[in-house]
């Protein structure tokens, strides 16, 4: 009867789907019938359906300010604890929407599905997915709708994956269940070459490779989350960035293939959610570099860009250092350079909210030559000016002043793409 779980014999199974579907897909009631009704199309075909969806939108940003409105740096292990309900209101509603048409279908949380993690929490790695309960709920007929950005340690603690672990849980069962196919819902068409919000002329990529989706996951792009590429890259996902309001054709993210090399920039992306600290007057001998990054990464502080600029003055000898990290790390970091302040003696502490990463990414970089200058060349006719530089074998950063980001990202885009 619809709204239980029953036992149910497909005359032919097509395939076993994993779907995800983002916080906008399922932003309110109407866009979860919509998902429900999208779900019930392949399951009426005899496909095995599992769906991964992430809380409804701005319910994990409204929980996050619940928490800092009573504490500013509340308890990582309350917080995954208070978000984790996020996604389970989602799982609920959808199983809910489809028992209203008819279809039989289950929610679990991440615990449920067998997703076991290390014990990091906000932060938590995927350490083993035991799929046998997914697969006992599609043998019943079901469609099994997973609780993303969560699991369980072993010891049986709620830890939450980070940002983008919704995509991360839908990659990762995928591999586990051995899925004919995973398909990333979201509120955009596909990959492009810039974001269509900034760039009016930005094209949707047919297919990218997952070196070049992990550059621009990891610089900015919002499709994606860069640890969701690599478990899809290292476990050989092929998955498909595709839209929920609509049924255009997405991005295939895939190998690398060599006529990909014929083309030198894929892309340009620009995050707004980087923060910069400078450390002045940083004792210059060895052993304090490691020091200040190594507190840093035991307190699960990401950073990204490292500018070490040596002074060559007299007295004591001194370095200035800089390094880029997550705007939402900013005040967890400050922490740990203040309690490092009088073991180290460095002087004055310098913070900045008020920067962007503004990067470009291709395959075939690693084969064409003047792409930097150019890159440059385009940033000064424009009047940008770049404070920190990073490079890769595929790509290019610049960390530049946030008020002129999307005027250099629309240059730099029209001078290589067009």
């Amino acid at each position: 009867m619809p709204g239980g779980i029953c036992r149910r014999k497909f005359a032919k199974v097509m395939a076993l789907i994993v779907q995800k579907y983002g916080g906008t897909s399922v932003g309110n009631t109407d866009r979860i019938k919509n998902v429900a009704s999208r779900v019930a199309k392949y399951h009426a075909n005899g496909d095995k359906i599992v769906v991964v969806v992430s809380a409804m939108s701005g319910v994990t940003d409204n929980l996050i300010k619940l928490a800092k409105d009573i504490m500013p740096l509340p308890s990582e292990r309350e917080m995954d604890v208070l978000l984790a309900t996020g996604e389970q209101t989602t799982i609920a509603l959808l199983a809910i929407a489809l028992h209203a048409i008819g279809i039989q279908a289950v929610s679990l949380t991440g615990a449920q599905a067998g997703i076991v993690t290390d014990g990091v929490h906000t932060k938590a790695k995927i350490q083993n997915i035991s799929p046998k309960t997914v697969h006992e709920f599609l043998d019943l007929g079901n469609i099994v709708i997973v609780a993303g950005f969560q699991g369980q340690t072993i010891e049986g603690q709620i830890t939450t994956l980070g940002r983008g672990g919704s995509d991360l849980t839908a990659i990762a069962l995928a591999a586990a269940l051995k899925a004919d196919l995973c398909q990333i819902y979201t509120d955009v068409d596909g990959v492009y070459t810039a974001d269509p919000r900034i760039v009016k002329d930005a094209k949707k990529l047919a297919e990218v490779s997952y070196d070049e989706m992990l550059e621009l996951a990891s610089l900015g792009a919002k499709v994606m989350q860069s640890r969701s590429v690599e478990f899809a890259k290292k476990f050989g996902v092929v998955f498909e960035v595709r839209s929920s309001l609509n049924e255009n054709p997405g991005t295939i993210v895939k190998e690398e293939t060599k006529s990909m090399e014929g083309v030198v920039v894929r892309g340009v992306s620009l995050d707004k959610n980087q923060a910069k600290i400078t450390l002045v007057g940083v004792p210059d001998k060895p052993g304090v570099a490691a020091r200040i990054f190594k507190a840093l990464g035991d307190a699960t502080v990401n950073v990204d860009m490292i500018v070490q600029n040596i002074s060559h003055g007299t007295g004591t000898p001194a370095t200035d250092i800089s390094f880029t990290l997550d705007k939402p790390d900013l005040l967890k970091a400050q922490k740990v350079i203040d309690s490092l302040k009088k073991e180290i003696a460095f002087g004055k502490v310098i913070t900045s909210e008020s920067i962007g990463k503004l990067s470009i990414v291709g395959v075939g970089m690693k084969s064409h030559t003047g792409v930097a200058g150019k890159m440059f060349e385009t940033l000064a006719n424009e009047g940008v000016n770049i404070e920190m530089i990073s490079t890769s074998e595929i790509k290019i950063s610049v960390v530049i002043e946030l008020a002129k980001g999307e005027q250099a990202m629309k240059a730099i885009h029209a001078a290589f793409i067009g």
